[in-house]
C-alpha cells in the first residue's frame, strides 16, 4: 500500500481527500503546513506528495524546492494541488520542483491517474 503525504491546511479538503484516498487503498499521513510537510517527508519517507501551494508557515514552492535540494527527499514525487489555475501556474509549479500539477476543486479520477503514473 502507497503512502501519500497530503499537506493541505483546510481541515475540510484534508478531512475530503484523505478519505477518498483511504476508499481507494492508499495509507494517508497528513500535514497542515509546509513546515510541518518537510518535516513529515523526512521523517515518514512517503512514497507520494500532494502538495497544496497556498500553506501558512511556508508555502507549498518553498517547502517542494527544500524537499527536491535534499539528497533525503529529492526522489519522492510532488503533485501541486492548487486553486490558482491562472496562467503560468502549471510552469511555476515545475520549476519549484513538483512532478505534476492539479488544480482545485479535485476531480479524484484525473488526480487518481497522476496518483498512479507518478508511483
Amino acid at each position: 500500500m502507497a503512502k501519500i503525504l497530503l499537506v493541505e491546511d483546510n481541515e475540510m479538503n484534508r478531512d475530503m481527500l484523505s478519505r477518498r484516498l483511504k476508499r481507494k487503498g492508499y495509507d494517508i499521513i497528513m500535514a497542515v503546513d509546509g513546515g510541518q510537510g518537510v518535516e513529515m517527508a523526512h521523517s515518514e519517507q512517503p512514497d507520494l506528495i500532494l502538495m497544496d501551494m497556498s500553506l501558512p508557515v511556508k508555502d507549498g514552492w518553498t517547502a517542494t524546492k527544500e524537499l527536491k535540494a535534499d539528497d533525503a527527499t529529492r526522489s519522492i514525487p510532488v503533485i501541486a494541488l492548487t486553486a490558482h489555475a491562472m496562467a503560468g501556474d502549471r510552469e511555476q509549479a515545475l520549476e519549484a520542483g513538483c512532478d505534476d500539477y492539479d488544480t482545485k476543486p479535485i476531480e479524484l479520477p484525473r488526480l487518481l491517474g497522476k496518483i498512479e503514473t507518478l508511483l
